[in-house]
């Protein structure tokens, strides 16, 4: 029975991980553009408006790999506001959706970054795929 579950979990995780060749994935966000661009293997695929911290609240700067993802999360800390397509990559700092599409392109959120809807789904998915190992998150002014 032991070898049975041995051989069941490193199945699991065989077919769980993302693809040895799914290469690396580089979320860029330059604060005084407000602008994300993205990389897949050193190769620009997106360039995105986002919205970055307001006047009075902060977006952390510096580099992390992706922590963990929630497609469908609430803020617990602004009245259960919706994140959606979310990817925390530093506490409870995320790239996730908005549905205040008017405002990107200048900073509004109270420290994560926003993107359109759509492209936050786009990132979300590919994270899916390459693993958030393998997603960085780059914030620079």
């Amino acid at each position: 029975m032991k070898i049975f579950t041995t051989a069941f979990l490193c199945a699991s995780l065989f077919f769980s991980a993302p693809a040895a060749d799914a290469g690396q994935l580089i979320a860029k966000v330059d604060v005084s553009e407000q602008v994300m661009r993205v990389y897949k293997n050193g190769k620009q695929i997106h360039k995105w408006r986002v919205s970055t911290a307001r006047k009075g609240k902060y977006t952390p700067r510096g580099q992390w790999r992706g922590q963990y993802l929630s497609e469908n999360h609430k803020s617990s800390l602004y009245n259960n506001a919706p994140m959606p397509y979310s990817i925390f990559y530093s506490g409870n700092f995320a790239i996730h959706g908005t549905n205040a599409t008017s405002r990107l392109g200048r900073p509004a959120s109270a420290g994560c970054i926003r993107l359109h809807t759509s492209n936050a789904k786009k990132l979300f998915d590919m994270t899916q795929q390459v693993g958030t190992r393998n997603l960085k998150v780059i914030v620079q002014n």
